[in-house]
């Protein structure tokens, strides 16, 4: 690659105090205290109505398709407290769905009780409305629907896949780098292999939940959401209103994890109910509803195949994924993007396969794509250096690029080197026996895996207001969202530290539309996004103050040098004298003073690939009676730009590890084909890792400045953390045991079979 673009320097990274540090979360307190008021728990105080909001329970489809023959309300209707029942009979007119190709499909119309036709076992397809929750449940009960069931769907299937033109909407399905089949001819070790993994469903901590209420035309929505803005678009154009007549509130979310980008029939029921009763309506899922009235991960099926010379240097890498999206939508999982860039290779080809399914929508769910899409990467590297006879460490390190080859740019900025040398030497990796199953503990087999981590990073367009009273009391206000991430203490981190002022006089206020535009939690864009839209607000308040301060003949500043100027501890300074802020506040800007920020992705920067960079390593005791696995202890080290706050990035990159462990060896689901219904539809059956499965992890962040991506110089990270590491733990369960399982999670009953005779 030649002409490559000039890297900005370091020194350009702004320098602001407290960022790094590991302040605790803002919120923190009235989370635990139970301050903090969620969706569901809106009441009239809160709404300023007059009577608390009425309750609405869904009812939801028994057959995974076909068509509602009969829908008997009677009963429900005139059963006790019960003020309306909605039905494809009776429910408001409303937008069609779509349109499928469609940029942001956050924002696209989705209408409820649109007519007879049943698309998937748990569609929604009435909704009662009483004046108690109980009320309203035993009237949901009472609602007698009579269908027409039609064959069904609900399986993975090669043989009827079809290959998109576009994954959603408009990202290539099929990439080539180089002549594949030239280079692949010239391997002199290949290998080929099919990975599987399963469908996973969200199960956060708050359910989805929607409180709607109507003031003359226009519609406020506080409801559980990680992408207001997109929410927004999408419930107006469902609703056949101006965006502008409708408000989303969510100042508290409890969990999202990409199940929350969508909004979902919780939010346009409550919409149509209190409309139509002119009351404030509530409407809940229960977490059953959830596993099926929500969006989850598809399972996918990868086809591998990887050619390297016998010095282990990567001639040819293909990747080709199947995964589905429901019979009526067009999400294809991005199973295949980090194939497209991890690793140097003579030939890359990628391409994506769909079935489309009568299940739910499978959307976005933490790292989408690229959870899922590294265990096929990472555990067929493993297998190559295998084959090869080379340590997995070093055949990463042979084919370490500083290009991202498909997309003909370089990286600008990428340590994964570091991380994995780094990793190597604090997990004592030079001590693994090479040999599966070699090592044992009297009925436990013992193991070592690793793998890398990768996730491309994004910004976002993003606005913010910054607002300082006369008192110096800061307030910074963006249609931001923080789903438990820390999203609203690094805000104020970094607000606090343009402005020189303590935390405790800074309030960011997130969460409403009425706010600036902001795009949300989701992709690890958030905090770049957010934050450096913050750091322009503050900046610019910050330069108004400081010339307005110059300029003031009553102030001790007037006449000094601008580049002099700043403001830290609550002053004002410049050339060696101060003035405090609050007593200029007041004799400058009595009613305040207020500035805007905005960010976008400055056009050089896209000149350049950006990506976070992480090494995994693992260590595996697999019985060898039971096949129980056990990891016992887990490194992660991971490069992410500079670091905002160190006690949340941890947080944020361990619990990412921790999933990892969870699709490992714990977390499926799967569709009953008899029914179309999925098998676990509740936390008692749908397993995940506890404490009692977690080993002794550590996280290391090395030093790094990201110079072109965005003004803070950062990387997202609230994804790169569950990159890698399932495929880590599946290697070192082949380093135990010697068995090579393909298909995920690795539980007791996959193993067993293969499991070597042992003598205790």
């Amino acid at each position: 690659m030649t002409d490559l673009p000039t890297l900005p320097s370091e020194q350009d990274a702004p320098t602001i105090p407290m960022i790094g540090a590991g302040m605790q979360r803002v919120e923190s307190v009235l989370k635990v205290t139970g301050q903090a008021r969620y969706a569901y728990e809106m009441d009239a105080a809160s709404l300023g109505a007059q009577a608390d909001p009425l309750v609405g329970v869904m009812v939801l489809s028994t057959i995974a398709r076909g068509r509602i023959t009969s829908i008997d309300s009677a009963t429900a209707r005139n059963m006790p407290g019960v003020r309306l029942v909605l039905t494809c009979d009776n429910a408001p007119p409303q937008a069609p769905w779509g349109p499928l190709v469609a940029r942001d499909r956050f924002a696209r119309a989705q209408p409820v009780l649109r007519g007879p036709d049943v698309h998937y076992y748990g569609e929604p397809v009435a909704l009662v409305v009483a004046d108690s929750l109980e009320r309203a449940r035993a009237a949901a009960m009472a609602v007698n629907v009579q269908y027409e069931a039609a064959s069904h769907a609900v399986l993975l299937d090669p043989a009827t896949a079809t290959e998109p033109e576009f994954l959603n909407g408009f990202k290539p399905a099929h990439t080539d780098h180089g002549d594949f089949d030239t280079a692949l001819a010239r391997s002199a070790i290949r290998v080929e292999a099919v990975y599987e993994t399963p469908h996973q469903n969200h199960a956060q901590m708050e359910p989805h939940a929607t409180t709607a209420l109507w003031q003359g035309d226009r519609l406020v929505l506080h409801t559980s959401a990680q992408n207001l803005v997109s929410i927004q678009m999408g419930i107006a154009a469902t609703l056949q209103i101006s965006p502008h007549r409708v408000q989303v509130i969510s100042p508290y979310v409890g969990g999202g994890f990409g199940g929350k980008l969508p909004y979902f029939a919780d939010a346009i029921l409550a919409a149509l109910a209190a409309r139509a009763l002119g009351k404030p309506v509530k409407v809940g899922m229960t977490r059953t509803q959830m596993f099926s009235a929500t969006t989850h991960r598809t399972a996918t099926r990868q086809a591998l195949c990887i050619g390297a010379d016998r010095t282990g240097r990567l001639c040819a890498i293909s990747h080709d994924a199947l995964s589905h999206c429901a019979s009526f939508d067009n999400f294809v999982e991005d199973t295949t993007t980090i194939t497209r860039g991890l690793y140097r290779a003579d030939a890359i080809r990628t391409t994506a396969h769909l079935n489309h399914l009568d299940l739910p929508r499978s959307d976005s769910m933490r790292s989408p794509g690229d959870a899922v899409g590294m265990i096929g990467l990472e555990c067929a590297m493993d297998e190559l250096a295998h084959e090869l006879g080379i340590d997995p460490v070093e055949l990463r390190l042979l084919n370490d690029t500083p290009t991202d080859l498909t997309a003909h740019k370089p990286f600008s900025s990428r340590h994964l080197r570091q991380c994995l040398e780094e990793g190597a030497r604090r997990f004592e990796w030079g001590a693994r026996n090479p040999q599966p199953g070699q090592v044992r503990e009297g009925e436990w087999l013992i193991g070592m895996g690793m793998a890398c981590a990768m996730r491309y990073n994004l910004l976002k367009p993003c606005q913010a207001l910054a607002h300082l009273d006369a008192g110096a009391n800061l307030t910074v206000q963006l249609a931001m969202t923080d789903p438990g991430t820390g999203t609203q203490t690094i805000l104020t981190q970094i607000a606090a530290g343009v402005m020189g002022l303590p935390p405790a006089q800074v309030h960011v206020q997130m969460g409403d539309t009425a706010y600036p535009p902001a795009p949300g939690s989701g992709g690890s864009f958030g905090a770049e996004s957010a934050g450096s839209a913050v750091l322009r607000a503050c900046e610019n308040l910050r330069t108004r103050l400081l010339e307005a301060g110059l300029r003031d003949e009553h102030s001790p500043l007037h006449g000094q040098a601008m580049e002099s100027a700043h403001l830290d501890a609550g002053s004002l300074h410049a050339g060696g004298r101060h003035e405090s802020l609050v007593a200029f506040m007041e004799r400058t800007f009595p009613q305040g003073a207020q500035a805007h920020g905005e960010i976008t992705a400055d056009p050089d920067s896209l000149k350049w690939s950006q990506a976070s960079f992480g090494a995994h390593f693992t260590e595996v005791a697999v019985n060898a009676i039971t096949g129980e696995t056990r990891v016992r202890r887990m490194l992660g080290v991971f490069a992410c730009g500079r670091i905002l706050n160190s006690r949340t990035a941890r947080s944020q990159l361990l619990g990412g590890m921790i999933w990892g462990v969870s699709n490992a060896l714990h977390e499926e689901n799967m569709p009953d084909p008899r029914t179309g219904q999925f098998i676990a539809h509740d936390l008692a059956n749908y397993h995940i890792a506890t404490h009692a499965d977690m080993p002794e992890m550590e996280v290391v962040m090395i030093a790094e400045d990201e110079p072109v991506s965005n003004p803070l110089h950062i990387k997202g990270l609230g994804e790169v953390g569950i990159c890698g590491a399932p495929a880590a733990i599946g290697n070192a369960i082949f380093n135990a045991t010697g068995i090579r399982a393909r298909r995920f999670p690795i539980t007791p009953d996959r193993l067993l079979p293969h499991l070597p005779e042992m003598t205790i």
